[in-house]
């Protein structure tokens, strides 16, 4: 190391930063805004139900003679007035279970009053028999 005019040794250095100073000046942070938090209604239990059952209407109501789409039917009509004034949520899954119920609710009744009456027709109807 050279000798440098001004320099002691013996005396402290200036402590080294350790970010090198910026030509750029700080960026500028907006102050922060109070967050509010609002609570959303509750959903409604009734449309919940409608759609359920319409979706199982579709997939298994042939089996469940029609039943779940005149449930889906009713209760979507019920969470509909239910959902009307906003106090509560749902208002689309009581529309869904209601279009779903009301789709398959007219081929659902047909196939169970064919089915039955064809058992009951086909029980009541006497079957020829031959003599020998």
């Amino acid at each position: 190391m050279s000798y440098q005019p001004g320099y002691d040794p013996t005396r402290p250095q200036p402590p080294i930063s350790a970010v090198p100073a910026s030509p750029y000046p700080p960026p500028y942070y907006h102050p922060l805004l109070p967050q509010v938090l609002v609570q959303a209604p509750p959903s409604s239990s009734t449309a919940t139900a409608s759609m359920v059952l319409g979706i199982l209407g579709v997939l298994g109501g042939w089996c469940l003679f029609g039943i779940p789409c005149v449930l889906a039917v009713i209760l979507g009509h019920v969470g509909l007035h239910e959902t009307r004034n906003g106090t509560k949520s749902g208002r689309g899954m009581a529309v869904t279970g209601l279009i779903l119920g009301y789709v398959f609710v007219g081929p659902m009744i047909a196939l169970t009053v064919l089915v039955f009456f064809g058992g009951v027709i086909g029980a009541a109807t006497p079957t020829p028999t031959s003599t020998p």
